[in-house]
């Protein structure tokens, strides 16, 4: 089993290493809306009976009709990582199970005594750097991963490709007809292309949601919490073609989605999402003034994020944690870091002034 993967959020960790209550930090560590909408009214009996199948289909039309997926009723999900999980099952038929057998593989030999060993010619693409758990999730099913920085890197020997879009923690944008073009490619090897669209709400025209009918290989992920600023809901939407939102429901079980998250996604998603998206701009523009007053060079980004390069990197976020405010700091990229929204101006003010005090 591989390590897991640190991301953000771990305020209770901070703590316990730098001191203060949890409840005392400024949390800048995810990219998650950090002005919560107001909650919808949630009958009683969403509380009370198990999730009976018309909250369900109530809050797949509802987000059929806020991402555009056309006759696709998109299927919620507890958590789009839930279903990052299921993915490796998707393809898993195409391992070969050798068990009691040994392997030579480039002058090493590999025992496989007592014990199953997967082996695959087949391979999955991932557009990095990104969020880990894909990664994570085939390396830890017996599957070779490539990380792969362009789509024009794809081949034939890929069976499924991953693309976060807009990609997180860059802000990397791939335009649509560049994505058609790419699943078009795994269509034709056979293969799948999943497109994790997390941070998707803020621009809507980056979506491909509208063509998902039209592209049967095709695998979208939503994000719920990101943009409504409801993270701890723990629900997301995957859209894609009837056979295999079949096949992600029965894996994840009955009742895979609380009635309660069910009953406020019916609402939320009818509801006029303007000014959310105008707070989301104004603590985005907040937060680029606290950074560019600081010096500090904004490298990429969403509207619900902005990544950071600076040679100080760690000693920024070391300072930054002394004075309990947590940012996203990254193994693979020792300069980088990643800013969440800060909640309103007197939060900015908070950051600012910490950011000053830093030895230049």
């Amino acid at each position: 089993m591989s390590a897991p993967i640190i991301h953000g959020g771990g305020i209770t960790a901070a703590a316990a290493t730098f001191g203060g209550r949890p409840d005392d930090w400024l949390d800048l560590s995810t990219g998650i809306n950090p002005c919560s909408v107001a909650l919808p009214d949630i009958p009683a009996r969403a509380w009370h009976r198990l999730p009976d199948r018309h909250l369900v289909d109530e809050a797949r039309r509802a987000a059929r009709d806020h991402y555009g997926s056309g006759e696709i009723l998109p299927l919620p999900v507890p958590g789009t990582q839930s279903v990052i999980q299921l993915l490796p099952r998707l393809i898993e038929n195409d391992r070969i199970a050798v068990t009691d057998e040994r392997i030579a593989v480039t002058d090493k030999r590999i025992a496989a005594t007592d014990e199953r060993v997967a082996v695959t010619d087949n391979k999955v693409a991932v557009i990095s750097p990104t969020y880990g758990e894909y990664a994570r999730a085939f390396a830890s099913a017996g599957f070779a991963v490539d990380a792969v920085d362009d789509l024009a890197a794809i081949g034939s020997e890929h069976r499924l490709t991953v693309v976060v879009n807009p990609n997180n923690p860059d802000g990397r944008v791939w335009p649509t007809d560049t994505l058609i073009a790419a699943h078009d490619r795994m269509k034709a090897a056979n293969g799948f292309l999943v497109v994790d669209e997390a941070f998707g709400d803020t621009d809507p025209a980056l979506s491909l949601a509208f063509r998902a009918p039209q592209l049967p290989n095709l695998i979208i992920f939503r994000s719920f919490g990101k943009f409504f600023g409801l993270a701890g809901l723990r629900l997301g939407f995957a859209i894609a073609r009837g056979d295999i939102l079949a096949r992600f429901e029965d894996w994840l079980g009955p009742w895979a989605v609380s009635g309660p998250a069910l009953s406020i996604a019916g609402s939320l998603l009818r509801s006029d999402v303007s000014a959310i998206r105008g707070r989301i701009d104004e603590r985005s523009a907040g937060l680029h003034a606290v950074l560019r007053d600081a010096g500090l060079q904004i490298s990429g980004g969403t509207a619900l994020f902005t990544l950071v390069a600076d040679a100080r990197a760690g000693d920024i976020y070391t300072h930054l944690c002394r004075h309990h405010i947590l940012v996203r700091k990254f193994d693979y990229a020792p300069n980088w870091l990643r800013f969440g929204l800060p909640p309103d101006p007197a939060a900015d003010k908070r950051l600012g002034e910490a950011l000053q005090r830093i030895e230049r």
